[in-house]
């Protein structure tokens, strides 16, 4: 198949873990666009989502291959953690 790019939406919320907060990824959403990806963030950004915070990535991935380019990051917005974190 080679290499394709996937563009998507990854939320955060805050979970309790013990008697500690701690920021956690949520299931990812696959955008058709990178326009649709803004717009996840631009809810976030303004409360209508449920969510600690999300950001919206641009990738080249070979999923056959298990190869994973490096994510370019097309926007964030509330609490997300350093992308070397995960």
């Amino acid at each position: 198949m080679g290499m394709v790019t996937r563009i998507v939406f990854l939320p955060y919320v805050w979970r309790l873990k013990g008697k500690k907060k701690v920021l956690e990824p949520g299931s990812p959403i696959l955008c058709r666009s990178e326009n649709d990806a803004l717009r996840w963030v631009e809810k976030v950004r303004a409360g209508s989502l449920s969510v600690a915070g999300g950001r919206s990535v641009k990738m080249e991935v070979d999923e056959e291959a298990g190869d994973y380019g490096e994510p370019e990051i097309l926007g964030f917005a509330g609490n997300v953690p350093e992308i070397s974190e995960y």
